[in-house]
């Protein structure tokens, strides 16, 4: 009887989200622009992101690398295994192994962002010297207004 009662409170309460409102009128205050942040920071959060989002694939290379290893050393006994192929009583990693494995592939994914890294730093120093305007484009300088208002007046 309890449980109807709990699973009718939930059904009611979360019916209120059916008529929440959207407010519109506060869109320019959740615009968010990167380019006020230093280029620097970019390449931080880049890099932050490769890092973390590689980690459980270079994780789960490491751990099956280092399976593979053990079992090889151990004269190919099926209890050491790889991952698909373990048996029920397989021997499993040791506390320290399990770190010097998640050690390995922090190194790994860290390695993997300081690459992203400076490929991106190539294309964009390539970009940059190969910026040549195609003929008939117009040039647009952009230049702070207070230079633009004194270049104005030296003229007559």
């Amino acid at each position: 009887m309890k449980l109807k009662w709990l699973l009718l409170i939930i059904i009611f309460l979360s019916g209120f989200s059916l008529f929440a409102q959207n407010s519109s009128a506060n869109t320019q205050a959740n615009y968010f622009d990167m380019s006020e942040f230093p280029q620097w920071t970019r390449d931080l959060r880049r890099g932050e992101i490769v890092a973390f989002g590689t980690l459980p694939f270079t994780y789960f290379f490491t751990t099956f690398i280092y399976d593979s290893y053990r079992y090889i050393a151990n004269d190919y006994n099926a209890r050491y295994a790889p991952w698909p192929f373990k048996p029920a009583d397989s021997i499993d990693m040791k506390q320290n192994e399990l770190w010097a494995a998640f050690g390995i592939a922090a190194g790994v994914s860290i390695t993997l962002a300081l690459v992203d890294y400076f490929i991106v730093l190539n294309k964009r120093n390539t970009a940059r010297q190969e910026a040549v305007i195609p003929r008939g484009e117009p040039e647009i300088i952009r230049r702070p207004l207070h230079e633009v208002i004194e270049t104005a007046d030296d003229f007559p």
